[in-house]
């Protein structure tokens, strides 16, 4: 311990006070913050030969790179599917940091049992059975990564193989099917040896982004495969109908089996609303589900659950195989059930955030993002500058300038709109190709937007679609 250490170490209630004040300042300025700002270039400074302490590490970051950051966690942030962070779930991010427990390992730690049970409370909110376990991870790459390792496991042995013991070398290229796969899945097909070519896509229901059951039957007739559902895509949060896909099960099972599994980063949450809830019908049938909750569960990153019904696969692809870690036992440790050995006790702030707020107040975030993402469909439909691409389904807004012209022109005067709204700082919003059709995304997922936020985001749009010709 240096010498600076040490007096910090007598310093440090003074210190943390000077950290959290400065964090709840930030935390009340969100409502009025930039929700995104120009990225500016810092200019780097050398590494100090002595330290100036935590104090004037604090200052030089206010001066330097905090009026930088983007309002991400604020109210009129609506890029990409980006949630928040509840006071509770804060809470428990600032104890999982003091803590700093590795969860990993039941050894020496009460941790792996706390995630257990948020494991479950997170199981039921989305209707899943006791055969179902999960472990968390850093995100929806992540979790998608997992279980598609899972699916990969049990695919190579559906051909004789084993890519967890063998590798894929002798195995026939094994594919993956989905109608619309989320960019997370072509990187989870590069980083698991299969290949981006290995995603094949499958034809959609019409003007949907839902893929056709008719046609998965068909592409699964050649033999078996990994299938990829969507339960809440990106751009217009459409979901594929899982009973219909879990059905070709049923259908000569002896020549179409695949492994089933559900990306529901976002959209399982809709299990928490009644009217919306059918949509889901039929995740109980699939083999691993990706669930993200950095997004509506409104805790801060990184925070993703992976869900499965065959952990005995899990441990096969990612068993830790060390003495010091013991046998895998009834109930593996976390170590041999992901990617990471050691990692923070992620679990914590979803934890907090279900156990203070229950089922209740999470289903009330969910149906607050639904009803404004509908007000601002409400809004496009009754006005004659902008058009919606397609359905406002959940809480996403997807959707375009009513005169927008088609390809390299379009796309220019949306990337253009897009930059204006950044700018002027009020909203941010990003933009997308649907349908072959440019436009902007507005997903409504933070705990703190309000009607008066949608006001101002609606004032936004049409200040910016005024002034387009002159963008």
């Amino acid at each position: 311990m240096s010498p600076l250490q040490a007096q910090e170490l007598h310093a440090l209630p003074t210190l943390m006070n000077q950290a959290a004040q400065a964090a709840i300042a930030t935390l009340q300025a969100l409502p009025e913050w930039p929700a995104a700002v120009r990225p500016q270039p810092v200019p780097r400074q050398p590494l100090a030969e002595q330290g100036q302490g935590l104090a004037a590490a604090l200052a030089d970051f206010e001066q330097r790179y905090a009026p930088g950051f983007a309002a991400s966690a604020g109210p009129r942030y609506l890029g990409f599917v980006t949630g928040g962070a509840t006071p509770a779930a804060l809470a428990g991010d600032w104890l999982a940091s003091a803590w700093d427990q590795n969860p990993t390992s039941g050894l020496d730690s009460s941790a792996p049992d706390l995630e257990r049970e948020c494991i479950a409370w997170l199981a039921a909110l989305f209707g899943l059975g006791p055969e179902w376990s999960g472990s968390f991870v850093t995100g929806a790459t992540m979790s998608n990564f997992v279980g598609l390792a899972l699916g990969r496991e049990w695919l190579s042995r559906e051909l004789g193989g084993s890519a967890a013991q063998q590798g894929l070398g002798g195995l026939p290229p094994l594919r993956i099917l989905s109608g619309a796969p989320h960019s997370s899945i072509h990187k989870a097909a590069a980083m698991l040896g299969l290949g981006r070519n290995a995603v094949q896509a499958v034809a959609q229901l019409p003007g949907r982004e839902a893929v056709d059951p008719a046609a998965m039957a068909a592409a699964l007739s050649t033999g078996p495969a990994i299938v990829v559902a969507n339960a809440g895509t990106v751009n217009s949060v459409d979901f594929d109908d899982l009973q219909a896909l879990a059905a070709l099960r049923a259908q000569q099972p002896q020549t179409r089996p695949f492994w089933l599994h559900v990306d529901a980063a976002f959209g399982a949450f809709a299990a928490l609303l009644p009217e919306h809830a059918p949509k889901l019908a039929g995740l109980n049938q699939a083999d691993s589900i990706c669930v993200d909750l950095h997004k509506w569960l409104n805790v801060p990153y990184d925070a993703a659950v992976q869900f499965t019904r065959r952990q005995d696969l899990q441990t096969a692809v990612f068993q830790n195989q060390a003495a010091y870690l013991g046998d895998l036992g009834e109930q593996p440790d976390f170590v041999h059930l992901t990617p990471e050995n050691s990692r923070p006790l992620r679990a914590l702030p979803a934890w907090f955030a279900l156990q203070a707020y229950g089922r209740e107040g999470a289903a009330a975030v969910v149906r607050q993002c639904v009803e404004l993402a509908q007000g601002l469909g409400a809004w496009i439909e009754a006005g004659t500058s902008w058009r919606l691409l397609a359905p406002v389904r959940l809480n996403v807004v997807c959707f375009t300038l009513a005169d927008l012209p088609a390809g390299a022109a379009g796309r220019a005067r949306i990337e253009a709109l897009m930059t204006a709204l950044r700018d002027e700082g009020e909203v941010f919003l990003t933009p997308t190709l649907f349908n072959g059709h440019w436009g902007l995304r507005a997903a409504f997922s933070n705990w703190r937007t309000r009607a008066a936020d949608l006001r101002r985001v609606e004032a936004a749009l049409q200040r910016v679609s005024a002034g387009d010709s002159a963008i």
